[in-house]
């Protein structure tokens, strides 16, 4: 009887009551916590010529993970404070006087410094000095500093990332939240793999070189054209692969918090709208090509002017330029030889093709925050709207949805939606973006056509300053006027400079955007035009393009 009550008891705790004592016995045994996470990194793409110790291709952090140091001190438990200050002054870069004011009139806790490199723990702690304490805090670290800023954004004090791809691939990159196990005396392990909660890394189409190139420029620009601000995007126009996305001013990632103007945390190239000027006259080339209207041959007499109702419209300067071609137009950028062309076209047609080229809705780039217009006013606009949207001015797009658009040159009369990330890294699973079919918006024959007539602009026209040696790159200048914030009129003393162009001009690898707001020359030619010359070398240089045709010297 005493045999069967033994195990009749048993049964019942190991039997039915075994995960209830499964459970209080783990209690005893192991404590519980949630865990989240390390955020994701983002890199550039690799670098063509710069390679790693390996012999590979090392490849360039834009946002990384890093652990730093907080150096703190309760002051009660300090012997001598002379000698304390003395000897932490030394290994963390502060004066003997800054910290002793720290811990002048305190007795309880008080942070020395903040931001030490986590490497210097081990000789701060080899100090052996009472009342000196340090806590590892992990932090986002942007290695690069201002290269790139308003591409990557940055991280937030609330941990959320904060415009450009930071903002953008926010669930992407955030690390996920689990619960980890610890059990007393063994190791600690995750309910799942501990990896699987880390955050995606992200790679980029970006290439480093290009774009410090770029930026490079940027400054130079300040100096000698002294600047308000600029852009520069480089892009293949065969696939959108954002190559270089620069701008001027930048800003420090790593010390965003004492940027006292706000506005420059945005990027300019997706976040601002600007009345592009005579960059826009290839596209009303291509509109009136494409519908039968006109050819590269077709003339017009120019007098300087044209009478549109009450209104009249000049050429820059008033120049007058008599019989001339629509290849002569685009190399001069004749205002009326572009409203010659508008005029033969429906407005509804005309507005059709602006929508179809990209300039009433969103590219869809991955960066946050992009902006566009729908140009409403000019879709149900007077005459005299149509005609100056000819030569680009009453009708306003970002930097980017000019790119997109001026990549149907290059890509056959193809539209490409502009992306800088190339693929996103869970772990060992690889997600490659994946580029949208491309749209025909105008004929090869067109695009071809308009192409031979930008060559034409270098070669023979006011663009003669963007030309590589050995090279038939095709582009157009643009100078447009700024309109005052109060939406009447334009400022008298502000332009947009700008060049955009693509070369080899029939085999094209590139595409290059130069925007420079209010440079101190007064037309395009003097400044964006040299800018986009040395940007086209450069990656010509490069990538070692073949050259088109011999230099005879």
């Amino acid at each position: 009887m005493f045999g069967a009550a033994v195990i009749s008891r048993l049964f019942y705790i190991q039997v039915i009551n075994h995960k209830f004592y499964q459970s209080q016995a783990l209690g005893q045994q192991a404590g519980f916590q949630e865990t989240v996470g390390a955020r994701g990194q983002i890199f550039f793409t690799n670098s063509q010529d710069t390679k790693g110790a390996g012999g590979g291709e090392e490849i360039k952090s834009l946002a990384i993970n890093r652990d730093t140091l907080i150096v703190s001190a309760i002051p009660k438990e300090i012997t001598d404070k002379n000698i304390f200050a003395e000897s932490l002054a030394k290994e963390i870069g502060e004066t003997k006087e800054a910290i002793l004011s720290k811990l002048e009139g305190q007795t309880s806790y008080v942070v020395i410094k903040k931001d030490v490199p986590a490497d210097d723990a081990g000789k701060i702690k080899g100090l052996n000095l009472k009342g000196l304490y340090t806590e590892v805090v992990p932090e986002r670290f942007y290695p690069q500093e201002n290269l790139a800023a308003q591409v990557s954004g940055f991280l937030g004090g609330d941990g959320t990332g904060q415009y450009g791809l930071e903002g953008y691939y926010e669930d992407e990159l955030k690390g996920k939240s689990g619960i980890t196990e610890a059990k007393r005396g063994f190791a600690i392990f995750s309910q799942a793999d501990p990896n699987s909660l880390n955050g995606s890394d992200v790679y980029l189409t970006i290439d480093y070189n290009i774009q410090f190139k770029a930026e490079s420029l940027l400054k130079e620009a300040k100096q000698t054209l002294d600047i308000d601000s600029g852009q520069i995007v480089v892009i293949k126009p065969d696939s959108g692969r954002i190559l270089a996305m620069a701008n001027f001013p930048a800003f420090d990632p790593n010390q965003y918090s004492k940027v006292g103007d706000l506005e420059i945390f945005q990027n300019s190239v997706v976040q601002k709208l600007f009345e592009p000027g005579s960059v826009m006259k290839p596209f009303t080339m291509a509109i009136g090509i494409n519908e039968g209207k006109i050819t590269p041959d077709t003339t017009y007499v120019d007098e300087s002017f044209v009478k549109i109702g009450r209104d009249t419209v000049y050429n820059y300067a008033h120049e007058k330029y008599g019989k001339q071609t629509m290849t002569g137009v685009l190399e001069k950028s004749i205002n009326t030889g572009a409203i010659f062309v508008e005029q033969k076209i429906p407005h509804n047609t005309f507005f059709n093709y602006i929508d179809k080229f990209g300039f009433t809705q969103k590219t869809g780039i991955d960066l946050q925050g992009e902006v566009y217009s729908w140009n409403d006013l000019l879709k149900n606009g007077p005459d005299v709207e149509y005609a100056t949207a000819a030569y680009g001015q009453g009708i306003e797009i970002t930097p980017i949805q000019l790119v997109k658009g001026f990549c149907i040159f290059a890509n056959g009369g193809k539209l490409v939606k502009p992306y800088v990330a190339e693929k996103i890294v869970q772990g060992k699973k690889e997600n490659y973006v994946k580029t949208q079919s491309q749209d025909q918006v105008i004929s090869e024959d067109t695009a071809q056509k308009v192409t031979k007539m930008m060559v034409s602009v270098l070669e023979n026209g006011y663009a003669k300053s963007a030309r590589v040696p050995g090279y038939y790159l095709a582009g157009k200048t643009g100078t447009a006027q700024v309109p005052l914030k109060n939406g009447k009129g334009y400022d008298l003393n502000k332009t947009i400079q700008s060049f955009i162009g693509f070369g080899p001009a029939y085999n094209p690898k590139f595409l290059i955007l130069v925007k420079l707001d209010n440079p101190k020359v007064p037309v395009s030619s003097l400044s964006s035009t040299p800018v986009f010359q040395k940007m086209a070398q450069y990656i010509i240089n490069y990538w070692q393009i073949p050259p088109d045709y011999e230099i005879h010297k």
